[in-house]
């Protein structure tokens, strides 16, 4: 449940006002502010339209991105900056929560994580990421959050170097392959993710949303190498999508059910698999 305004605070316009120009001084689009708070953008730009008030906690992770009193935002502090704290964390202390909370699902399951564990590992206390985060359920639906953005922003660099269709397709692939520790960890979190999926939960809902996009992604790649000629005429781009989201999918989950140095020769025979797959089905004869 959303929690508004503080009761007595600023009227929600004033807030909004005080929000746009933290925005503004931090010189980044509207979205990508979204993402450095941990924020639906959805909610962010119906906040910022008045249809919706801000929560106590989005204010504080706001406040926290902008250096200023969080009381600032609500027109009860001054407009001087926040005092830094004396240990300095690397993306302000929301983001280090929200990637703590993402190791910890990796490491120890979904529903395993507790607010005290994260609050150990970030050394601080659980009041602390209360103050960011006011429930679980809020604190792991912005840890899936952050975990999708990383995946969209590492596929976007990965498409920009990729000269034609078949070395997207390519990219994509590599990406996917879960070789290095930090692959197997996101491969890790979607696992517990899908059987949230499957019991419609907010963040298996979430997640539902972001992988029809994943889907949508490899068939626009699938339908400019049919126009580019570099992948069979006629294929089916969505038909094509389904079928190697599937096989990625099957064979991840084989590789990280392979422990020790084994793991390694199983990336690799996933990886030997879908290029298999590609050449003999999608790249043109």
């Amino acid at each position: 449940m959303e929690t508004d305004d503080v009761p007595g605070g600023a009227p929600n316009a004033d807030t909004a006002a005080r929000v746009r120009e933290v925005i503004a001084d931090a010189g980044v689009s509207q979205r990508e502010f979204a993402r450095r708070v941990v924020m639906d953008p959805s909610k962010l730009s119906r906040s910022l339209s008045g249809t919706r008030r801000f929560t106590v906690a989005e204010l504080a992770r706001i406040a926290d991105e902008g250096r200023i009193d969080a009381g600032r935002l609500l027109g009860t502090r001054s407009r001087e900056k926040a005092t830094p704290p004396a240990t300095h964390v690397e993306g302000g202390r929301p983001l280090q929560i929200v990637r703590e909370t993402v190791r910890l699902i990796a490491e120890h399951g979904f529903h395993a994580v507790r607010v005290a564990d994260i609050a150990r590992a970030c050394a601080t206390s659980s009041a602390a990421i209360h103050y960011h985060f006011p429930g679980r359920a809020e604190l792991l639906e912005a840890a899936v959050r952050w975990c999708m953005d990383e995946d969209t922003a590492r596929r976007a660099a990965r498409l920009a170097e990729a000269d034609d269709a078949a070395a997207e397709l390519s990219q994509l692939i590599a990406l996917q392959t879960p070789r290095t520790a930090q692959q197997r960890r996101q491969w890790a979190v979607w696992l517990d993710l899908w059987a949230e999926a499957a019991r419609s939960t907010t963040v298996g809902r979430l997640h539902s949303e972001y992988y029809r996009q994943w889907r949508e992604t490899v068939a626009d790649v699938v339908r400019r190498g049919v126009g580019q000629g570099v992948f069979r005429a006629g294929l089916d781009p969505q038909a094509a999508a389904l079928t190697l989201t599937a096989l990625i999918d099957g064979l991840a989950t084989h590789v990280l059910s392979v422990d020790g140095t084994a793991s390694a020769g199983a990336a690799d025979a996933m990886h030997t698999a879908l290029t298999t797959h590609v050449n003999d089905t999608i790249l043109a004869p």
